[in-house]
């Protein structure tokens, strides 16, 4: 098997595992941020773990060696826990993955305040009408009882905070980032249990705490390793994959109906990043092909 063919497979197969986030929430009979609160833990433990048992201790020097850009990654990453549990707990899920899916419109604008990369007249174009689409998203939240502008700022927070975070990798990409993960969620979980009580119905709940712990870490490592192999065109199609899967599976699961607003604005966000993405590989697909020839 190839590089790009593993990096193909290891994303969508991290896109999978991300995909059942929301609906892990949704089937978890506790508050908020006892969810979160496990959800940091035990993904951060389980990292920790495979990090260990694969590459010992040589990449812990990282931590030393990522400064405070490092470290406002894990702060971007572990804040994320808590505030994705509240933005799925306050409105839809659907509302939460289309706000998500505009990630790549604001790493793009991180990418031309941190790392100075000019915004091309196609990403311009993208960002207008997808902030079209998240315009009508929260217009809809207010016409359904599912929805809420709280849910969706939440979502937002998070959207933007990933964002912000993938362009710090790219900023520190001399340096293993991975090492960063089980100290931004366990980071996380740590302060998040002097506000709850996260042993209180641990019985009941468990092993959906154990399930969704294993497919965030494995989801989470995978989407770090993945597209290391592929263009980020590639990239960013496959992850437009949870966008549709996520509100589908909750849908089917939980028979929670969106909206028309979200499914109207969500498509703007989808189909305008889907557009813009096949340009961009098509392009790089005809440069490579120049290239060989």
């Amino acid at each position: 098997m190839s590089d790009y063919q593993k990096g193909l497979l290891i994303t969508f197969f991290g896109v999978l595992f991300v995909t059942p986030d929301s609906l892990f929430v949704r089937l978890i009979s506790s508050d908020g941020l006892t969810i979160a609160f496990w959800r940091s833990f035990s993904a951060g433990i389980l990292i920790l773990v495979a990090l260990v048992a694969f590459t010992g201790l040589r990449n812990i020097k990282s931590l030393f060696l990522m400064g405070k850009l490092g470290w406002l990654y894990c702060f971007l990453i572990g804040s994320t826990s808590p505030a994705f549990v509240c933005a799925v707990e306050n409105t839809s899920v659907a509302n939460v993955v289309f706000i998500f899916a505009a990630m790549p419109i604001f790493a793009s604008l991180f990418s031309y305040f941190i790392l100075d990369e000019p915004i091309s007249k196609r990403v311009k174009k993208t960002i207008f009408i997808v902030t079209l689409g998240l315009i009508v998203i929260a217009y809809g939240s207010t016409e359904n009882e599912i929805s809420n502008w709280k849910g969706d700022l939440f979502a937002l927070y998070v959207c933007v905070s990933y964002a912000a975070a993938l362009t710090l990798i790219r900023k520190l990409k001399s340096i293993s980032i991975l090492p960063a993960l089980p100290v931004a969620y366990l980071g996380s979980a740590i302060i998040l249990f002097f506000f709850t009580e996260p042993f209180t119905g641990f019985e009941r709940n468990a092993h959906l705490y154990l399930i969704h712990g294993v497919f965030i870490a494995i989801g989470t490592c995978f989407l770090a390793i993945g597209p290391r192999y592929i263009t980020s065109p590639e990239a960013s199609l496959l992850i437009l994959l949870e966008t549709i899967l996520a509100p589908l599976l909750v849908w089917a699961v939980l028979y929670e109906y969106p909206g028309i607003w979200s499914i109207g604005g969500g498509a703007m966000v989808v189909l305008t990043l889907s557009i813009s993405n096949l340009y961009v590989f098509n392009k790089v697909k005809r440069r490579s092909k120049k290239e060989i020839s």
